[in-house]
């Protein structure tokens, strides 16, 4: 998949003619797969390529909206990956910015679908472009100028619910993780950094590694996790705790820390890239009384993530 970076204005050599999927496609969910897969079927049947069309940073983060999404269920670089894995040929990621975000709905059907030789558009019922989102998937008929024809996908559901980022974000920010799954059609998963921490697991029989996040990923609620984790080409079963430590710690960081004790390993895991994936919250963060009463805990934890994950 070639992938180009667009910021306006643009000068782009001519594109090849292609079937686009617009969206900013967060999470490449159930929703966002039946739209880059439909612009994919279409363009096979053309016998042109196959193209999607998303932006960077999040509309929010510009637009200066109270809660800017600064946290992402797919940054940038696996967004690129999943949608390379869902047979697309050309992705553009535009740079979302004050300038383009004034342009009139019809600028941006002229600068960023005419102008890349784009033949036929599919995209959400809800998708809105142009200045302050005027334009819509109904008037985008009207600014295509008959250059270009359209699909609008209508609206995933899952049990009357609609598919969307906004759920698939409710369910990390409450610890839903399993649910998750339902709505992303796959695990939540985290990728980073295995880094050296306080070390405290080892003493207490249980080594965990501590994982920096590679990007602005979206965390789970504070609490424990049956989880797998993949280190090169390996998954291994765990239990991951996600929070502050209460228990050895009175101040409270900035952010949570993120700790996987991986059953049955003995190794060395410092500085690997590493993948976490997310099963179920198996319980909220507790500050126990006693580091014996959290050893305790912490083996019964061990079990239930066992028999989750087997």
């Amino acid at each position: 998949m070639k992938t180009i970076y667009l910021s306006h204005p643009h000068k782009h050599e001519e594109s090849k003619p292609s079937v686009m999927a617009l969206g900013y496609f967060d999470g490449i969910h159930r929703g966002h797969q039946k739209v880059i897969s439909t612009a994919k079927s279409i363009a096979v049947e053309k016998g042109i390529e196959a193209s999607v069309m998303t932006f960077y940073p999040h509309p929010s983060v510009v637009l200066g909206k109270s809660t800017p999404q600064t946290e992402a269920i797919t940054p940038l670089d696996e967004k690129i990956d999943l949608i390379e894995q869902l047979g697309i040929d050309v992705l553009y990621v535009v740079k979302f910015d004050p300038t383009i975000a004034g342009l009139t709905p019809q600028q941006f059907v002229d600068d960023y679908i005419i102008a890349l030789s784009v033949l036929h558009v599919v995209a959400g019922f809800d998708f809105t472009y142009g200045s302050k989102g005027r334009g819509t998937m109904d008037s985008m008929p009207f600014h295509a100028r008959n250059k270009f024809e359209q699909t609008v996908i209508d609206k995933v559901s899952k049990q009357d619910e609609k598919v969307s980022s906004t759920l698939i974000r409710s369910y990390i920010r409450n610890g839903m993780v399993a649910s998750v799954k339902e709505v992303l059609g796959r695990h939540y998963t985290i990728k980073g950094t295995v880094v050296k921490g306080d070390q405290r697991g080892r003493t207490i029989g249980f080594p965990t590694a501590n994982v920096a996040l590679k990007d602005e990923y979206l965390v789970p609620a504070t609490g424990v996790y049956a989880v797998r984790m993949k280190t090169e080409r390996t998954w291994m079963n765990g239990v991951c705790n996600v929070g502050y430590k209460p228990t050895f710690y009175d101040d409270r960081p900035d952010k949570p820390s993120l700790e996987v004790h991986v059953f049955d390993y003995e190794g060395d895991l410092y500085d690997r890239e590493v993948v976490v994936e997310f099963h179920q919250k198996i319980r909220g963060e507790v500050k126990f009384p006693s580091v014996d009463a959290l050893i305790k805990q912490i083996g019964e934890d061990v079990e239930e993530a066992r028999q989750i994950l087997e």
